[in-house]
Parts: C-alpha cells; structure tokens; sequence
C-alpha cells in the first residue's frame, strides 16, 4: 500500500456576504498549514476568470501565500493560463515565489478553451497557440538570468529562480499541438487523462527532435470526503458539489475535449459518475489497504461548503484516516 494525500483549493462557491468570503479564504490559508502539519504531500491551486461561482482567478497570489504560510509541502498550479499573462512579469513573479519557497512551486502551463477569458483579460483568443509559444519561450530564456533579445530590445529578467534549470513546469492540453509543443521546448507533457495517441506521438517528436521527456497523468481519483454517515452528508453536501460540477460543465466548448464533461443534474447523477465520494473513516482506510498506490483529493471548501463543515471533513481525513493509510 502506497497513499498520500493532496488539499484542493479553487474557492469554488463564492458568497454574497463578503465578511464570510473573507473568512473562506483565510481559512484556506489555514488549511494549507494544517495540511502540511498533518502529513499532506501536496497543495493544488487552479485557475479560471469570469466564474458565476467564483472559481480562483489568482493562483500566483494564492500559491504565494500558502508558500508563507508552510516550509516544506509542495504547492501546483493546475493549470496556470499562461497566455492571459504578460511573460516577462510571469517569469518574475513564478521566480519570486520559486525563491520564496525554496523550489517548492510547480505549474502545468495551460492554453485554455474559453473565449470569455481572453476577452477579459484583452488577450486575441485566435492566437493562444502563437501567444502560448511565445509565453513558454519567454520563460525559459528569462530564468536563465541572461540577456536576450524581447521584441527587438535586449532585457535581462531578474532575480533567478532557486530551481534549476528553472521551475518545474509541465505543458498541458490534450491536442497534437500541444504534444508537439511539449517536445519542441522539452518540457514534460500532461494531457488531463490518459490519451495514448498523444502520448506515442510526443516520445516520437523528441527522438526527431534528439531531446528527452516524460509524459505525465492526474491520478484520476476523485474528490474524497470522509464522514461517520456518509448518507446524510450526502444531502448536506451533495448541493455544495453539484453548484461546483455545474460551473465547469457550463464551460463546454464544442470540439474541445474535458475530462469530467457529462453534466450532473442530480445528486444521485454525482453519485452515479463518481467525482465525489464519502467514506466512514474505515471505509477509505480498507480501501486503501487494498491499493498499490492511493491518492486521496481532499476538497473541503468546494462549491461553498461552510468553513466549520470543512474544517470538520479534514480534521476526521487528517486524524482518523491519514495516519492509518501513510503509515
């Protein structure tokens, strides 16, 4: 058996009452020091723009202050819309954090499929992949601490990350283009599900292209929630999550492959399709005794589930669960 365990952060379920908003998000800094005093091996930030429900549009300054807040855990951003950014400014604010936290922040580079967002952040959606390109190749020559030439002047982006050659980034999509993107700069690839078309064809683009990689999958799992009667907190929480799910299935975009697509109507659709699931204690730990390698998604803030309801689900994950399966 092999376990570990991931806290979620989007800040999905936004609320009207600012004072408690305010709360939620100083709770999930809370949270993120807990986590790692408990045993977690990682913190998750995404980001979206425009969201009716409030999805974090600010992982830098999310990751920033988690990095503050903790000492060791590591901290990804899954994914960072790194068109919707300038690059050079990017490349600063990754580098500041990168130092701040000692090498401890990594990121999935994303391309995004949403029209609202580029136009809200005044970015062409015609040319995310050239915007993409651009993006990833300003990164890269900016953490070497070199002079290079930017938009017909040399510019010298400073300071220098603490990770070498540069932070852990990986290229994200699930496209040829961004399998070919993925091998031409030589940055590892990591398509939201497992796609063997894609994969064969980004080993195959480094060997032409003489360089080396790794492709790299989510685990899969789903959002774990553990309770000591997980039928009534089914209909406690089931609302908060399908406020969350129908959010990200109103971002469907013909054409454009999601894991997660189906839309729930119901909580019995959640039930069904698995996203969530709500364990007792000795529920999760005989399940994972009974896997070579588990890990849990800890999302205890989702769709606006209470601060004291979220702490209560990872205090039980943390103290109940957590020590029996990492032991």
């Amino acid at each position: 058996m092999s376990a570990d365990a991931v806290l979620r952060i989007n800040m999905t379920g936004e609320l009207k009452d600012r004072a408690v908003e305010s709360a939620r998000y100083r709770a999930a800094l809370d949270m993120a020091a807990y986590a790692e005093k408990h045993g977690f091996s990682a913190i998750g930030v995404e980001e979206h723009h425009c969201a009716d429900n409030g999805w974090l549009p600010s992982p830098l300054t999310m990751a920033a202050m988690i990095a503050a807040r903790t000492e060791s855990i590591l901290i990804n951003i899954s994914a960072l819309l790194v068109t919707l950014y300038d690059p050079v400014r990017l490349a600063e604010d990754i580098a500041v954090i990168d130092l701040a936290s000692n090498g401890r922040l990594s990121f999935i580079a994303g391309l995004g499929y949403r029209p609202a967002e580029y136009h809200a952040l005044d970015k062409p959606y015609d040319r995310r992949g050239e915007l993409m390109d651009e993006v990833i190749e300003t990164l890269l020559k900016a953490w070497t601490g070199e002079p290079f030439e930017y938009k017909g002047k040399v510019i010298r982006v400073t300071p220098t990350p603490v990770s070498q050659p540069h932070p852990v980034m990986f290229i994200g999509g699930m496209s040829k283009a961004a399998a070919r993107r993925a091998a031409r700069f030589g940055l590892p690839f990591y398509p939201a599900q497992e796609m063997p078309e894609l994969e064969a064809l980004y080993h195959s683009e480094l060997q032409r292209l003489g360089k080396t990689g790794f492709v790299m999958y989510p685990d899969g799992q789903p959002m774990i929630y553990i309770d000591h009667d997980p039928e009534r907190a089914w209909q406690e929480l089931g609302p908060y999550f399908l406020r969350e799910s129908q959010e990200y299935s109103s971002w469907s975009v013909a054409g454009v492959p999601r894991p997660a697509e189906e839309t729930a109507h119901s909580i019995e659709d959640l039930q069904r399709l698995g996203r969530y699931r709500i364990f007792t204690p000795q529920q999760y730990i005989e399940l994972a005794k009974s896997t070579d390698k588990l890990t849990a998604i800890i999302h205890p803030l989702a769709g606006g589930i209470p601060v004291a309801r979220a702490w209560q689900l990872l205090e039980t994950f943390a103290e109940e669960v957590l020590p029996e399966i990492s032991a």
